[in-house]
């Protein structure tokens, strides 16, 4: 199972320039993570200003 981006995200980019795979983009109200690309190695969560990603 992959991270998951909840609705508090901010859309501030963090998580998308932190992550090693690319697995992450901008959706239409916030980013969102492809779990077919996340490898749950945990930086977009450790990262995130907001605490707006969740574990698997």
């Amino acid at each position: 199972m992959a991270y998951k981006i909840n609705n508090g995200c901010i859309k501030c980019g963090t998580c998308a320039s932190v992550c090693p795979v690319a697995a992450i983009s901008e959706g239409e109200d916030q980013y969102v993570i492809d779990e077919a690309t996340c490898v749950e190695c945990g930086t977009c969560q450790a990262n995130c200003p907001v605490s707006a990603i969740e574990a698997p």
